[in-house]
């Protein structure tokens, strides 16, 4: 954990960065207070999800020590908010992808406390391929989830595909990743919302968190694509050698 402490010291994180960390700890304390009581495993997903996703943003690779934390007991809540879908999707996929993604980041370039992932963009085509193949999809998983009496059927199957391509795309490293981040944090944010009037536990904690990941996420688009920008500057020498 010292080497975590020593990273934290750095100037890795930007004022922005500390601005979402130290509101989502001060959030999570507030909510404490005004509902008189401590929500201990809530505020642990919140904080280590916002933690993560913040070094995400930042191409860092401590994120999926965080990821590892936040996935299990995200997993745990919306199993305990009859969220099914949510919960498979993070003990199953999230969880291990949390590997996956480490794995990768170490490949291209993430060997360190401080050094960023090396970032790239899609081309034009790709991205159209991207929109084309996550709307067919949605439907796709819809109609499924129609079928077998989802009763936001639409909903559920775009925050789960978003959410399978997009970590698909941030183990890649591709900045893309950020425009279906942030689809799928708004109707997130909606969806605890919901669960919120229901009376759901953690689920007012969790609009926060989502509320917060909304935020970076649309500062990590912003920060990706200058990572990509930089990556695609220092590998045209290699590129062209003359």
């Amino acid at each position: 954990m010292s080497r975590l402490t020593e990273f934290f010291k750095s100037k890795v994180l930007s004022p922005f960065d500390y601005f979402l960390i130290i509101g989502i700890i001060a959030a999570n304390l507030i909510h404490s207070v005004v509902a008189g009581e401590i929500d201990p495993i809530g505020s642990a997903a919140g904080i280590a999800g916002v933690i993560c996703v913040v070094l995400v943003a930042k191409g860092n690779i401590w994120n999926y020590f965080f990821g590892v934390i936040n996935v299990s007991l995200y997993a745990w809540i919306s199993f305990k908010s009859e969220l099914y879908g949510d919960a498979a999707l993070n003990a199953l996929y999230y969880f291990p992808m949390q590997f996956i993604g480490l794995w990768q980041w170490r490949k291209r370039g993430a060997v360190d406390d401080v050094k960023a992932v090396k970032a790239r963009k899609m081309t034009a085509m790709q991205r159209v391929w991207l929109v084309l193949g996550c709307a067919v999809l949605t439907v796709g998983a819809a109609l499924i989830l129609d079928k077998v009496g989802d009763p936001q059927p639409y909903k559920d199957a775009a925050t789960t595909v978003l959410s399978i391509i997009a970590q698909i795309l941030m183990v890649a490293a591709f900045a893309e990743q950020w425009m279906l981040w942030i689809v799928n944090n708004v109707i997130s944010v909606a969806m605890w919302v919901v669960c919120t009037i229901e009376g759901d536990s953690h689920a007012s904690l969790m609009v926060l968190m989502w509320i917060f990941y909304l935020m970076n996420s649309i500062n990590g688009y912003r920060v990706w694509i200058s990572l990509a920008r930089q990556a695609h500057s220092n590998d045209a020498p290699n590129r062209n050698p003359a």
